[in-house]
């Protein structure tokens, strides 16, 4: 955007997103930004990055709009304060805060006069579990983001708005829901009152949690129901019980990515010179005699003939690209 016309889109972008907000710049003429917005269809992430302002919402502004949300603020970069019923909390980067759209609020950004970079995840009040007068509680507190679930949190915010562009339409949905739960926990944790989260809702959690992060670690050939029960703070025990009424065991569940993985990087025709093996090594298969008799009873036949048979199709569709 022109220079003379950045603070305005800016203004407009976060009222359309986010809510109605008035906006005063610290230097309206050398303002700058930049925006990201991803549905995640019961819950939307937005990322922003941008120059020191200060943000407030009157009534009028709430009777203007309200989309009537929870929203979570998590800064990443820079300082930035909010105040709201009563409450303001003062937050460095890693720092995040809970407001309500239907009540007035005040905020600031770049106290040190520094840009800020911030995520907000919108939280429809329908999807909040827990009592309105216990979130009222947090309303404008600082909620850290370093350690335990408000590390989990914090970080599972900045790798979705990474990662969320990247899947397909029908998993946003799944993530969307993960993080409502993982938030609603976190702030569950910070009331202490784990107890008004139904343990149906915080085992789900987990197991969406435990979920994403195989997901995440598919090529560590040390990702075992150990090493996931370790760090996720659980005994092998409780693991396990955690997948009992889930189609496949934990371990299960690991192959069967690995497998789709490989299964896909053999079909493809750029990788067609690429050994099997080392498309195996990369998806965490240590042994290419394992690998080839645990493809084979998934796929039955092994690697080799899955890759030469999906090649000739990709050939014979004109996919391979022209031959010389």
């Amino acid at each position: 955007m022109p220079a003379a016309d950045r603070f305005d889109w800016f203004a407009d972008v976060v009222s359309s997103a986010l809510m109605p907000s008035a906006l005063t710049p610290q230097d309206a003429a050398g303002f700058y930004a930049e925006g990201a917005v991803l549905d995640l269809g019961t819950a939307q992430v937005s990322r922003f990055s941008y120059s020191p302002l200060r943000s407030r919402r009157t009534p009028t502004l709430i009777r203007r709009g309200d989309p009537e949300q929870y929203q979570l603020g998590l800064v990443t970069k820079g300082s930035a304060w909010f105040a709201q019923q009563g409450g303001e909390a003062v937050l460095q980067a890693g720092d995040m805060v809970l407001w309500d759209t239907s009540r007035p609020y005040e905020s600031g950004s770049g106290t040190d006069g520094s840009s800020v970079e911030a995520f907000v995840l919108q939280i429809p009040k329908a999807q909040m579990l827990l009592p309105t007068q216990q979130v009222d509680r947090l309303l404008a507190q600082r909620i850290p983001g370093g350690t335990g679930m408000g590390a989990i949190l914090a970080q599972f915010l900045v790798a979705l708005a990474g990662n969320g562009p990247d899947c397909r339409p029908q998993e946003l949905g799944g993530l969307g829901n993960m993080a409502v739960e993982l938030a609603t926990s976190c702030l569950a944790h910070r009331l202490g009152a784990v107890r008004a989260v139904p343990s149906e809702l915080r085992s789900h959690a987990l197991l969406r949690q435990i979920t994403a992060f195989i997901e995440h670690n598919l090529c560590d050939p040390e990702l075992t129901p150990g090493a996931i029960a370790d760090r996720h703070h659980l005994s092998l025990r409780s693991l396990y019980a955690l997948f009992q009424g889930q189609e496949e065991s934990v371990a299960a569940l690991i192959r069967r990515r690995r497998l789709e993985q490989c299964r896909s990087e053999l079909a493809r025709p750029e990788l067609r010179n690429e050994p099997v093996q080392t498309i195996a090594a990369r998806w965490g298969f240590t042994s290419a005699t394992a690998f080839s008799r645990t493809f084979r009873a998934a796929y039955g036949r092994t690697p080799s003939d899955y890759r030469r048979q999906a090649l000739d199709t990709a050939r014979a569709s004109g996919a391979y690209g022209t031959r010389r």
